[in-house]
């Protein structure tokens, strides 16, 4: 072994494993996921599996792909996740003729104090929660 891999290997040690914080930090993540789950179902009737899956996305950081037939309260129930967890929500109806700037947003002219300035005024897709509603109508 060169010095430098003898410095490398000799400086790793192993942190000491807390197990009784790690045991805590899960009992609250399972609390905080049952209250959630509590609230969604006062609102949204069964599909279990589906709120599960999409808190498991939440939890990890992760998108969410929820597709199913009309009538299912997809749009219901990311509302009220973004309801529950007090976060920021939109909704973009795709379509055919949608622009990238009905998405990201666009800079206008502001007329003020006799000066124009560009603003620029931001899209649907400035949030936390997106839901892009009919997103295979979009070239």
């Amino acid at each position: 072994m060169t010095d430098i891999e003898e410095t490398v290997t000799d400086s790793i040690e192993a942190a000491p494993i807390d197990t009784a914080d790690d045991l805590t930090l899960v009992k609250k993540m399972q609390d905080g996921r049952d209250q959630i789950v509590a609230e969604i179902q006062k609102v949204i009737i069964g599909q279990v599996d589906v709120i599960d899956e999409l808190l498991i996305a939440l939890f990890a950081g992760g998108h969410c792909l929820i597709t199913g037939v009309p009538g299912l309260a997809k749009t219901l129930l990311i509302k009220t996740v973004a309801d529950i967890l007090q976060v920021d929500f939109s909704r973009i109806q795709f379509t055919p003729d949608l622009m990238p700037a009905d998405v990201v947003g666009a800079e206008i002219v502001e007329e003020k104090d006799g000066n124009r300035v560009l603003k620029f005024v931001k899209g649907p897709i400035f949030t936390n929660i997106l839901l892009a509603d009919e997103i295979n109508r979009t070239p």
